[in-house]
């Protein structure tokens, strides 16, 4: 169901029709107004319940707005929403199906495999190449990804930094603000990296136009090219995110983010010398006495017995 150029909206013929309604269909149309969201997913007898009418007076207020019945009502209501209501939908459907949780576990590691073996095979390797010359080109690289693309974004932000200068995350405590001040800086010899998922969140979209503006590279980093943010990229990846039980997988797309960073890895000229930079810096900090090398006072402070593990 798709709606037509011209055609009334639900809020319109909610609008056009409510002079006319009765007490009972009123507050019918003031709940879906106030939550077209939730209205959307419920069925007709748990919005009647909630709204404390029966469900026949539910079936005849949609008719009273325009609608053949509370189906059509509801599919109507459903349009704008697909993405946000696709986990929604499917947690319906599968609750309605029994399972344990072993079946479910392993039914959510099979989707991870398939997600990510056709996030395989839909790369292209042209793409990829203009992908990582776009990160080993640039003067610095912007990492955007904001609510569950913060996390891929942030593992995309550590692993490039550990080859190459220049690499700023700008999924903050703070927010959208900080990440829009800090784009002010950009130039077009500048690379930003967006991460976008269904749900996508809208300040992710505005700065990557941000970017595009400055004359910046965008590299979009998200699920195939109906994503919002591939009409401003300059190049973009995608990652497949099916998942019953969440918005998308983000397990496809932490993948992806670690294979670029492999990719970019393996073309970095002095990678041995800059791994073995970053394995000193955080040698220190690793677990057990014997990680801080080298010891303060020399062999001296070498332990008598090996740690626990170690190979004789």
């Amino acid at each position: 169901m798709v709606l037509q150029p011209g055609e009334a909206s639900v809020a319109q013929r909610i609008a056009q029709a409510y002079p006319s309604l009765s007490a009972a269909h009123r507050q019918v149309a003031r709940f879906v107004l106030d939550h077209p969201l939730r209205a959307a997913t419920l069925p007709v007898n748990e919005l009647a319940d909630l709204v404390g009418v029966s469900v026949a007076t539910a079936n005849r207020f949609a008719r009273a707005v325009g609608y053949a019945g509370y189906a059509k009502f509801r599919a109507a209501l459903v349009l704008g929403y697909e993405k946000a209501l696709a986990p929604v939908e499917k947690l319906r459907g599968g609750r309605e199906q029994p399972a344990t949780v072993s079946g479910i576990l392993d039914g959510a590691l099979a989707d991870i495999v398939r997600n990510i073996e056709a996030t395989r095979r839909g790369l292209d390797g042209e793409t990829c190449g203009r992908a990582v010359e776009a990160i080993r080109q640039a003067r610095r690289v912007y990492v955007v990804g904001l609510g569950s693309s913060s996390w891929p974004a942030g593992i995309l932000a550590r692993n490039l930094d550990v080859n190459r200068e220049d690499i700023h995350l700008l999924a903050t405590l703070e927010g959208p603000g900080f990440a829009a001040r800090t784009l002010r800086r950009l130039t077009a010899d500048d690379l930003v990296i967006a991460l976008a998922t269904p749900r996508y969140f809208a300040d992710t979209v505005r700065l990557a136009e941000i970017a595009r503006k400055h004359g910046a590279a965008v590299l979009a980093l998200t699920d195939g090219p109906h994503s919002p943010l591939v009409a401003t990229a300059t190049i973009a990846l995608y990652a497949q995110t099916d998942c019953h039980y969440f918005a998308a997988s983000d397990a496809s797309l932490t993948a992806l983010v670690e294979a670029l960073a492999s990719a970019f890895a393996h073309v970095t000229v002095d990678l041995v010398p800059a791994a073995t930079r970053v394995t000193e810096a955080v040698l220190p900090w690793l677990d057990r006495d014997y990680a801080a090398w080298p010891p303060q006072g020399g062999a001296d402070d070498l332990p008598d017995t090996p740690p626990p593990g170690a190979v004789p």
